[in-house]
């Protein structure tokens, strides 16, 4: 792939974070990316408890939290595992999934497939595609580093969601941009969601 991504597939699973994978939904949708979504099924669940969505359904779910996100997105079952976005030939140009548990993670590493995410995730790796991962948990035993480790010498990227604060965040927003505003530098977006270290000076 040359150039920036314009075609993105968004991965959200079961890992604390949803506010992650919220503001960069609404990030790479303002950038003019065309999006996939999937929500895991925990995934899912963690989206309706830390944003605060209610609906009982599915399809209702995750329409509040695109909504929410001010993104547009086609959205896949995971369970689709038979969709274009899961086939090399319809790959998309790059996958992050956001926020990544480690479950995701390892089943990704180790080229398993029970969701369309780690689907697409393996196909990324396969296809030589940009991948970026972005595990929340803590602490990591040596079974996730050893997964983690795996993935990246597999081409993957982890952006663990560790937030800086050599740029004084002030709220909240601050802090997720901070996440956030990495994944899009690696995926190559220019961005100005936080300031660029100036040094002892700063």
């Amino acid at each position: 792939m040359t150039g920036l991504p314009s075609t993105i597939f968004v991965g959200v699973s079961g890992a604390s974070g949803a506010v992650y994978a919220q503001r960069l939904l609404q990030q790479l949708s303002f950038r003019g990316c065309r999006l996939a979504l999937c929500l895991s099924d925990p995934g899912l669940q963690v989206v309706c408890h830390e944003l605060g969505i209610t609906a009982s359904e599915r399809d209702e779910t995750t329409r509040v939290f695109l909504k929410t996100s001010h993104a547009n997105a086609t959205v896949y079952h995971p369970d689709d595992l038979g969709a274009a976005v899961s086939s090399g030939t319809a790959a998309p140009d790059a996958v992050v999934v956001c926020p990544c548990s480690l479950s995701s993670a390892a089943a990704i590493a180790l080229g398993t497939t029970s969701t369309l995410i780690h689907r697409v995730g393996m196909v990324a790796l396969k296809e030589r595609r940009p991948l970026v991962l972005v595990p929340r948990e803590m602490p990591l035993s040596s079974i996730h580093l050893r997964r983690l480790l795996e993935a990246s010498e597999a081409g993957a990227c982890v952006v663990p969601a560790m937030p800086g604060f050599y740029g004084r965040p002030q709220t909240l927003q601050d802090v997720v941009d901070s996440v956030v505003g990495k994944v899009l530098t690696v995926l190559g977006f220019e961005h100005t969601l936080y300031p660029a270290w100036g040094g002892e000076d700063a």
